[in-house]
């Protein structure tokens, strides 16, 4: 009986939590087209089209793109470049470390200069948004650099029609 009150105090308990998941904005932070995979560096991304990354990172305290940033930004742009009908918004993410409005700030900055680039390599600047979630939305829970690195980014997402 009571092994049975346990299993059903489980069951229950992931009914719960199942049915509190929310996606803020229409967004969850791991969006794109919902397939995930790991990049070379063994970080997770998902992709907003077929081989067509949503993320880039960012190094400690910077929001200067990368070398692999701009591989991945121009991947991106062409997408958009070839599916005018598709509006995106840029995330701009940070690691826990830091103030809260040092990181809104940064991820701004961050956000910003994948939108810049996007439209340097002629995307309409009309169709890129951005927004700054800090480090309130980390993709990774953790207290390491594994962890920090994962969170440093701008998350490109596919804008709701």
């Amino acid at each position: 009986m009571k092994l049975s009150v346990k299993i059903l105090a489980v069951l229950s308990s992931i009914v719960l939590l199942a049915a509190c998941e929310t996606k803020p904005n229409g967004s969850s932070g791991n969006e794109g087209s919902g397939m995930m995979t790991t990049d070379r560096e063994g970080r997770q991304v998902s992709t907003i089209a077929p081989g067509v990354s949503d993320r880039v990172f960012f190094d400690y305290d910077s929001s200067v793109i990368t070398a692999e940033g701009e591989g991945t930004l121009q991947k991106q742009a062409d997408y958009l470049k070839s599916h005018s009908s598709v509006n995106v918004t840029i995330e701009g993410h940070c690691d826990e470390r830091g103030t809260r409005e040092y990181n809104l700030a940064l991820g701004e900055r961050r956000a910003t200069a994948a939108k810049n680039y996007l439209v340097s390599l002629g995307v309409d600047a009309s169709r890129v948004q951005t927004i700054s979630y800090g480090k309130e939305r980390p993709a990774v829970v953790g207290d390491d650099e594994s962890a920090w690195a994962q969170n440093r980014r701008a998350v490109t997402v596919k804008a709701i029609q």
